[in-house]
């Protein structure tokens, strides 16, 4: 996959604890990578990391991404091909308990990273992975493109919007003639592994794991969903463009990409919870359909990748029932009542090779 760029490589990731961060971790450690991680903490318990037991297969390093001392010192010490930048304080909820915490992670760590990364000459390539909420919410109905407007009204996207906005000063002053770099935005990410507060999928599978029904806050909303696998996949593609595509035809270094689904997924929260409830014996929700039928969610944020497309030849691969799947086995193998004898880090690298089986049979590049 990927052109086996990866094999040999020293790569960084930042948030390698987190739920994306672990599984980039997992499937670069597929590819033959050398990887090292940059995290405060382990963010959840259970952790996908812990998991998967990746302390013990990679350089596992701990320090704070606002402090700009250690993160320099991390990539000097580690000297990495690449830098995988996903570390950030990720709930929105959160940001309004804490903003000055929240965009000093977001924004004043994607400046720390970048710092690090320009006082590092082996770092040939860099992808800062941000968010869907960079863009200034209008409330389209279409698809937000990467040359519309950045900003936010909450703390987390607005700090978001920064991190961009960053990225782009340094791309401009400083990396003009290297290493390459580029900015992801991907959102509404599903999976196996992910613990985290105020997501569907984590409570249901917490409830499930409990025997108890779980309550579903906002069951009309409806999001664009996307298995983890899917902005990895292009993460990780867009990251090998950038090794070897020094003068390619079409625009990389210094360029934003959207990764998500077809335009045409978009389903409510109901329909993720109906869809999950089969794989789940006994699974129930407590849910107030009554007087709510039809009604449109408001902050609908959804992305057009039609730039990925064009330029990566990258587009998502799962349908919505693919993607449920694959989300609801993976928490079903963890939660069996085997007491713990699966292995999980084989399993998950199962779903990764049959997910890469599916997306090579749809003839996508990247698979090569």
């Amino acid at each position: 996959m990927f052109g086996d760029i990866y094999r040999g490589r020293r790569v960084l990731v930042t948030g390698h604890t987190g739920f994306k961060g672990s599984w980039l971790t997992a499937w670069l450690l597929h590819l033959g990578a050398e990887v090292a991680g940059f995290s405060l903490d382990v963010p959840t318990s259970p952790a996908n990391f812990e998991v998967l037991d990746l302390s013990g297969r990679i350089s596992d390093l701990r320090g704070d991404i606002r402090d700009r001392k250690a993160m320099c010192e991390a990539i000097e010490g580690f000297k990495p091909d690449v830098v995988f930048h996903l570390a950030a304080q990720a709930l929105v909820r959160k940001s309004y308990d804490d903003p000055a915490g929240t965009i000093e992670a977001n924004a004043m760590g994607t400046l720390n990273v970048l710092e690090a990364v320009r006082c590092t000459p082996s770092v040939q390539a860099v992808v800062c992975i941000t968010s869907d909420k960079c863009y200034r919410n209008d409330e389209w109905v279409w698809g937000y493109r990467e040359t519309d407007h950045l900003g936010g009204e909450d703390p987390y996207s607005a700090s978001k919007g920064c991190a961009e906005i960053i990225a782009q000063s340094y791309f401009k002053s400083f990396f003009k003639n290297g290493p390459r770099c580029a900015t992801t935005r991907a959102g509404n990410v599903i999976g196996g592994g992910d613990w985290a507060a105020d997501r569907i999928v984590p409570d249901c599978a917490r409830a499930w794991s409990q025997g108890r029904p779980v309550p579903i806050r906002s069951p009309w909303a409806t999001r664009p969903w996307q298995h983890v696998l899917e902005p990895l996949s292009g993460y990780l593609w867009l990251g090998a463009k950038l090794l070897v595509d020094a003068k390619g035809p079409f625009p990389l270094s210094g360029e934003a990409y959207n990764f998500g689904p077809a335009a045409d997924v978009n389903n409510t929260v109901a329909e993720v919870v109906d869809a999950l409830a089969p794989y789940w014996q006994g699974f129930s929700s407590e849910m107030d359909r009554a007087g709510q039928a039809g009604m449109k969610e408001c902050t609908l944020l959804k992305l057009c990748c039609d730039k990925s497309l064009a330029y990566l030849r990258w587009q998502a691969t799962l349908t919505f029932a693919e993607t449920i799947r694959f989300t609801a086995e993976w928490y079903r193998a963890f939660y069996a009542p085997t007491g713990g004898a699966q292995d999980m880090y084989a399993f998950t690298m199962g779903q990764i090779l049959e997910y890469a089986d599916k997306a090579r049979a749809k003839g996508l590049e990247w698979t090569a």
